[in-house]
């Protein structure tokens, strides 16, 4: 149906692509309050923001006679975050404004930069990029934006969040004063004010998010597994759903990496999408799932925002997403031009309550199941295998002759069989998952086993003693010859230590302690051990000891210190505290020496200048100078320098004659090599 609102061929462009009404932003931005102005938008995914700036931009764009302007600049500019999107978005204007002749050009990184040149140097009227790359061609003067008319940034938001906020400014400031801007973010941080207060000029504020829920065409459930069963949970939730296409996003990417390939060997069409893909992967994976050569794509965020696959109609949540904001981003793959769609969030119980609270301050109900069992995933095959043998089929001559000579050399029921078992092996089997419900298994309280039935012992050190059970434990084998696992429980106290022994061997453990005690063992036969009433009653550990009560316990390695108590510091010494005189009395006490009042003062020594004025020394310049010396022309002069060459060798021999030193005779050893002497 014709749309009165819009140039006639771009109505007739939305008639060929399926289009019997536009969406609420498309009808916002085509009403008559924001025409010809700059617009804030706030719409959410998959609501066609692509076409409704599309449409708004039209007047700009397309003449009188239904054809896009001529000339040598650009008219209009779309600025996308992410390579993917602005792709997208370039595909979308080759069939929006394909048919009124518009050349479009796509400037993104990871694509050849030569060719984007030329494709601008021919005169596009629509140029689509990312920030980055259309900065670079800005500079290199590829880029003319003199005759812009309208520019549009895309996920505004985002490109902040991206780091695109220089980028962004410097290819806005190179746009002239009367172009028009259409700002188009999910959300309106401070940053988004401040880019549209600096570069907007009474915009017209549109916003078609509800408030009330998220989405309205997106099915939330939450399912909730144990930790390790995650990747097999992943596995049901896709033999459950069995999707057209179905996008998995992850947090990083080697946990995209590892679940692609764990998909890939359970036999999935799986592709992956991240950012250590070059962008010619990425837009093979894409088409991948276009053409349904794939059904899964695992990804990371970077396919969150602007990615538009037909018949994506399942979203899983593989690891929680870090904000509302990225959950209602991922979730928009799907459900989108009115289509219903699927979000599902595999949730580990301990972050159950993370994602409750997200949730709630979303203001999106989802609703909570358990993982799909096995028998769960083996009944709804059977129900789909059935529904889709019972679908009427048309089949060939040839087809049918081929049945007849089955059914002649196997009865129908066998062939049915066949028919399943082949069925079923072309999907993957399903995985066996534990039950999330449950709570996870605690660990028993008791005794271990043997110690049912036990006696207590006491020993004379605790932790003042610094006590330690790695060196007790050595000590009760040697003491009472039992082995490490004779020894149960020991609970160290401060001036004791309690452990306790099976009373099978407490016997003869006490007999044996009687007879290392009393020293045969050194320092270790020093520790007491006697038998305690039971177990010692639960008391908190106290502080460390005083610094004067710390002694070094038996077999620690450590001296003791003395008891007495510490002097608290600052406080004055008296007599009594002093250190005693030595026995031989050669050395006077303190207390007698002569009071530093009785001293000879400072002021009664020879002063500085009762000393000898520096004046009266001897100076440098009554010392002997190089002028009192003898000259050098007072020196017997030498003779004439003999050309003859200096003897002196061994035996008269010269040192050098004149003539060149030979090279050595062939064959001879080096130097260093030859033997001394």
């Amino acid at each position: 149906m014709p749309f009165d609102t819009v140039p006639a061929v771009l109505s007739d462009a939305l008639d060929a692509h399926g289009y019997d009404t536009l969406t609420p932003v498309q009808q916002a931005v085509l009403e008559s309050e924001a025409q010809g102005r700059d617009l804030i938008v706030s719409a959410q995914t998959g609501s066609g923001k692509t076409v409704a700036f599309g449409l708004s931009m039209a007047p700009e764009l397309i003449g009188e006679d239904g054809r896009v302007r001529q000339g040598t600049a650009p008219l209009a500019l779309i600025i996308a975050p992410t390579r993917e999107l602005a792709l997208q978005v370039s595909r979308e204007f080759m069939w929006l404004y394909g048919p009124a002749g518009a050349r479009i050009a796509t400037c993104v990184g990871g694509m050849d930069a030569s060719r984007e040149r030329r494709n601008l140097g021919y005169g596009a009227q629509i140029v689509v990029g990312t920030p980055g790359r259309l900065r670079d061609h800005l500079e290199r003067g590829a880029l003319d934006l003199s005759a812009l008319k309208v520019a549009v940034l895309d996920e505004a938001d985002e490109m902040l969040d991206m780091g695109f906020r220089e980028d962004l400014e410097e290819i806005l400031d190179a746009t002239p004063e009367g172009r028009r801007t259409l700002l188009f973010s999910a959300t309106m941080p401070k940053p988004i004010v401040a880019l549209a207060k600096r570069y907007q000029h009474d915009a017209h504020r549109i916003s078609t998010v509800s408030e009330e829920r998220g989405h309205g065409d997106i099915d939330y459930i939450a399912c909730t597994v144990a930790p390790s069963d995650t990747e097999n949970a992943v596995v049901n939730l896709l033999r459950l759903y069995e999707a057209e296409t179905a996008i998995l996003f992850c947090a990083t990417r080697d946990n995209v990496r590892h679940l692609h390939s764990s998909l890939i060997e359970r036999g999935f069409s799986a592709v992956a999408l991240s950012g250590e893909h070059s962008q010619n992967e990425r837009n093979q994976a894409l088409q991948a799932l276009r053409d349904r050569r794939a059904r899964v794509c695992v990804a990371t965020d970077v396919a969150a925002r602007g990615i538009d696959l037909p018949g994506l109609s399942l979203v899983i949540h593989v690891e929680l997403p870090r904000d509302a904001d990225t959950l209602k981003h991922r979730s928009g793959r799907t459900g989108r031009a009115g289509k219903k769609g699927t979000a599902l969030m595999i949730v580990p119980y301990p972050r159950r309550r993370r994602l409750e609270q997200m949730l709630r301050g979303a203001n999106i109900p989802a609703q909570w199941i358990n993982p799909p069992s096995a028998e769960d995933i083996r009944q709804a095959d059977r129900e789909r295998l059935l529904e889709r043998l019972r679908a009427p089929v048309e089949a060939e001559e040839a087809d049918r002759e081929l049945a007849q000579a089955l059914l002649a050399e196997r009865s129908a029921e066998d062939l049915a069989v066949m028919l399943v078992q082949a069925h079923r092996a072309q999907m993957p089997a399903p995985e066996e998952l534990l039950d999330a419900s449950a709570p996870p298994p605690q660990r028993e309280r008791g005794p271990r086993p043997g110690f049912e039935d036990t006696i207590w012992f006491e020993m004379n050190i605790g932790r003042r003693q610094n006590a330690d059970p790695r060196w007790l434990l050595p000590l009760l084998c040697r003491r009472g010859h039992i082995t490490r696992g004779e020894i149960g429980a020991i609970r160290l106290g401060d001036e004791s230590t309690h452990f306790e022994i099976p009373r099978a061997v407490a016997d003869r453990f006490a007999e044996a302690v009687k007879r290392t005690s009393g020293g045969e063992d050194g320092d270790e036969g020093s520790v007491m051990i006697t038998a305690a009433d039971g177990p010692p009653a639960y008391r908190p550990r106290s502080g460390p000891p005083p610094r004067g009560d710390r002694r070094g316990g038996s077999g620690s390695g450590k001296t003791g210190r003395s008891n007495a108590p510490l002097r608290p510091r600052y406080e004055a010494r008296t007599d009594g505290d002093r250190r005693p005189p030595r026995e031989d009395g050669e050395r006077k006490p303190y207390g007698d020496r002569k009071p530093a009042g009785d001293r000879k003062p400072f002021g009664d020594k020879k002063p500085f200048g009762d000393k000898k004025p520096f004046g009266d020394r001897k100076t440098f310049g009554d010392k002997k100078t190089q002028a009192d010396r003898a000259s050098y022309a007072d020196r017997p002069a030498r003779g004439p320098r003999s050309d003859a060459p200096r003897a002196g060798g061994p035996g008269g021999k010269p040192r050098f004659d004149g003539k060149p030193r030979p090279a050595g005779k062939p064959g001879a050893k080096p130097f260093a090599k030859r033997p001394k002497g």
